[in-house]
């Protein structure tokens, strides 16, 4: 339906249901309204590449107008914010082709006329689908364009509020530009922030200030024009030509950090795929590195533009990884919040995520001292990766960096454990803990330090999983020092020494069996250890259960699924106080029973637990107090 306004303009229907797709486009395909920004910059940089094309076959479309540029115009007063370019612009016919049709872009049809004449050449053109524009409507109660075609001597005005009519015809020569578009947002009542000019620069630098145009911003009509971004990108530069101190900069902007990073990445990947990364590892930790969402903040740019920040360019257990992708293959659709599930973008996450890792570890060799800095801030999020990533596992096994018994505060590497293993020894030891210096003291590692065995010291939340997802390291099992039988005959005592005798004797062994039969319900099990020295007992997990640490963690979550494990009841036969308890009279059943529970509380004391029953303990202690002053 076509109606004449007083002025000579018509108005029209749109040729979908716009106040449904609007209102689609306002509440559900974007989740942020500064896209709007992004995508008006993006369609004004559309145009301007369009002329630069269509200028090598006709130069005199750049006869007039200068050099390709973008304006942003603020005007408080009429609370406006103006879109304006010197690209190609658009006639009548043309506004109506573009703008009153839902996702039918001119810039699609543009690029299909550009192929089937063969004209051939580079393009940089953004925006595929014709909503883009529309995004504008989440901000503005009506849009104004304005646009005169480069080498048209009439211009064209396009006037909605986005209900569902537009007015189009001819503007006033005077107010249209020489040639491109400019587009008038009226903003609505909740959207003046974007009159600020402080914080529109802020928005357009980060997401349009790659553009291969240059954007100027004007804080009035009548104001000096500033210029927010020169129109190159960083990235695009070759790194010869790029300085420490510039990478630096673009670093802080990128991760809003003000150290320097670690570790520069800045390359451009070719083939079937081909895309720009710009990314750095931090010098110190993130505010947000354990964030609950453990989210990435790498940035997507599709030929300089910005997309997003939400897309897991890396896995979550690279997220400390700041920077940005530019791909100049990934398409700029409709639902660019799903743009995650492109085909492209998974080949670009594991180029990425495989090139993060390789310099990484040139990194740990050629500058081990700053790789130890890094390990030391993210460790405990690569670790993740252990856990998460089996198809990465060598390449992350190859970057761990432990503390361990015999190290003091060195840091080690799993290759470097294997290359100084004893003589005898068949496994990798670790200990799982909230705090090293506690598991340094902790009794089940007295033999492992009395036949002078290196253990690795986890501390961190993560070691508890991901070491039950890994069977061994370059052949050699991996074995907790609390789970199991610690298996240590075959490994001589560090200084030289005999072993005690394996035998047990017969007293003992009578209070070995006494122990498991009174203690039965709290412990699966009873038995003579080889791996303690100095203490009396300890406790364990039973050989095919699950390591202690582990188990704390999966029940503080709630996430056993049932009652945990009994463990396994240590007792050390060569220790004093289990000798003189074996040799107590059988007829004193009140003080065995006594010391029997008191030995189990104090193993559960030294692995870091309270007395099961405190308040029977106490009454426990007192007894035997009593009993030996008396």
């Amino acid at each position: 339906m076509t109606a004449e306004t007083l002025a000579g303009e018509k108005t029209q229907s749109f040729e979908a249901d716009v106040a449904r797709l609007l209102h689609l486009m306002v509440h559900s395909v974007y989740s942020d309204k500064d896209v709007f920004l992004r995508e008006l910059v993006s369609n004004a940089a559309d145009a301007c590449e369009k002329l630069r094309f269509e200028a090598i076959a006709s130069p005199e479309l750049l006869s007039e107008g200068g050099e390709p540029l973008i304006t942003l115009t603020l005007d408080e007063g009429a609370r406006t914010l103006t879109v304006a370019d010197n690209g190609i612009g658009m006639s009548e016919a043309e506004m109506v082709e573009a703008l009153g049709t839902i996702a039918r872009s001119g810039t699609r049809a543009f690029m299909e006329r550009m192929t089937d004449s063969a004209k051939g050449g580079e393009s940089r053109l953004i925006g595929q689908f014709g909503v883009g524009f529309y995004s504008a409507f989440m901000v503005a109660d009506r849009v104004d364009v304005v646009s005169r075609r480069a080498g048209g001597e009439t211009a064209a005005r396009w006037s909605s509020d986005g209900l569902g009519t537009y007015t189009v015809g001819t503007a006033d020569p005077a107010e249209a530009p020489v040639r491109g578009t400019r587009v008038t947002l009226h903003l609505k009542e909740d959207a003046g922030t974007y009159l600020d000019p402080h914080a529109l620069e802020r928005t357009v630098r980060a997401q349009s200030g790659h553009v291969p145009v240059p954007i100027e911003l004007k804080a009035a009509p009548d104001a000096e024009a500033k210029r927010i971004a020169d129109g190159a990108a960083l990235w695009t530069r070759p790194k010869s030509e790029i300085a420490t101190e510039e990478y630096a900069d673009a670093y802080r902007t990128l991760a809003g950090q003000f150290d320097d990073p670690a570790l520069t990445l800045h390359y451009r990947a070719e083939g079937l795929h081909e895309y720009t990364v710009l990314a750095f590892v931090p010098g110190s930790k993130p505010f947000d590195l354990f964030d609950p969402d453990r989210a990435g903040r790498m940035k997507l740019y599709v030929r300089r533009v910005f997309i997003t920040d939400e897309t897991d360019i890396l896995p979550r257990w690279l997220r400390f990884v700041r920077g940005l992708v530019d791909s100049a293959d990934l398409p700029l659709n409709v639902s660019r919040e799903m743009i995650q599930e492109s085909r492209v973008l998974a080949a670009i996450r594991k180029g990425v995520t495989n090139r993060v890792l390789s310099e990484m570890a040139k990194l740990a060799e050629n500058q081990p001292e700053t790789y130890a800095s890094v390990w030391e801030n993210f460790g405990a999020v690569l670790k993740e990766g252990l856990y998460e990533d089996e198809d990465r596992r060598a390449a992350l096994l190859g970057l761990a960096r432990f503390r361990t018994t015999t190290a003091g505060a060195a840091l080690r590497s799993l290759k470097d454990y294997v290359a100084d293993m004893k003589e005898g020894q068949a496994a990798i030891y670790y200990a799982v803990g909230a705090d090293a210096e506690r598991l340094r003291a902790s009794p089940q590692l007295e033999g492992f330090a009395a036949r002078g065995l290196e253990v690795l010291l986890l501390t961190d939340q993560v070691d508890g999983f991901w070491t039950s997802q890994i069977p061994e390291f370059d052949g050699k099992p991996l074995r907790s020092v609390t789970q199991g039988l610690a298996d240590l005959g075959a490994v001589p005592l560090a200084d030289g020494a005999e072993a005690p005798s394996a035998e047990t004797e017969p007293a003992v062994e009578t209070f070995i069996a006494y122990l498991r039969e009174t203690l039965g319900a709290e412990v699966s099990d009873v038995r003579a250890s080889d791996r303690l020295t100095d203490s009396a007992v300890c406790l364990v997990a039973p050989d095919r259960g699950v390591d202690r640490e582990l188990e704390r963690l999966l029940a503080s979550a709630g996430r056993l699924g049932g009652t945990a494990s009994k463990p396994v009841l240590e007792v050390n036969p060569r220790h004093d106080l289990v000798a003189r308890l074996a040799k107590l009279d059988a007829g004193d059943a009140a003080l065995r029973e006594d010391a029997a529970r008191l030995l189990l509380d104090e193993a559960r004391v030294s692995d870091g637990e309270a007395p099961s029953d405190p308040r029977a303990f106490a009454g426990r202690l007192g007894r035997v107090l009593a009993r030996a002053l008396g």
